[in-house]
């Protein structure tokens, strides 16, 4: 079931004021709740829990966006994260995803184009929470998968994982010694989101692998044909 827009909360952080109404006029038309901050260091004073999306500027005065999603994630904060930026090479969007972005829109943009991406991003980490089975528990030595919990641990210690990260463990995990393609992995743990670029399942395997430390020896790249958990 869906969740009513109505009830979702979005933050809306840039420092050109024209960038932000625009924004809040027509996401709020499109029944979304939004706040928005002209700053990172506002940004950091208002988000709370409520809110289930930022769209953030990247090239704004004082902190940036990539800095401020960095600490975000650092911090333990896994809110999905669109990035608005003038900025628009392959580098500037590998860059927002190897710090835990989930999307990128380049400027100017289309109004369509914020919303429909916005839909995606929504509906993608809804379908990533439901679609999860329950009560069960994966453990391979010492790595730990929750699958109610959506939790990890490694040695019995906590990893935090995005929800992309924690997508795409789960199904290398699940289907141990099977070859997963780039192409089957964005099908499965980016669901319909086809704008994502094949290249991007690389820097989420990385940024994984570095998190679950030496599990991560498991997750292998077959050349030519994709990655694969091998543990026997």
């Amino acid at each position: 079931m869906e969740t009513n827009s109505k009830d979702i909360s979005i933050l809306v952080v840039d420092d050109e004021p024209d960038i932000r109404e625009i924004l809040e006029f027509n996401l709020q038309n499109e029944g979304y709740h939004i706040d928005t901050a002209d700053s990172a260091e506002e940004a950091g004073r208002v988000l709370s829990t409520k809110h289930k999306l930022i769209l953030l500027d990247v090239m704004m005065g004082g902190v940036s966006g990539f800095k401020f999603a960095d600490q975000l994630r650092k911090n333990g904060n896994e809110t999905p994260i669109i990035f608005l930026t003038a900025k628009n090479t392959e580098n500037d969007m590998l860059t927002g995803f190897s710090i835990g972005g989930d999307d990128y829109i380049a400027k100017p943009f289309s109004i369509k184009e914020v919303i429909a991406r916005v839909r995606s991003i929504l509906k993608r980490t809804g379908d990533a929470t439901a679609k999860m089975p329950s009560d069960d528990v994966i453990n391979i030595d010492g790595l730990s998968i929750n699958m109610e919990s959506k939790t990890v641990k490694v040695d019995g210690e906590p990893v935090i994982l995005t929800k992309t990260e924690f997508n795409i463990l789960v199904l290398l995990v699940e289907n141990r010694g099977r070859i997963f393609s780039r192409a089957d992995i964005l099908d499965k743990a980016w669901k319909d989101d086809g704008i994502v670029l094949e290249r991007t399942v690389d820097v989420h395997i990385a940024r994984l692998r570095k998190k679950i430390g030496t599990y991560g020896d498991y997750i292998v790249n077959r050349t030519g044909y994709g990655y694969i958990f091998n543990y026997q």
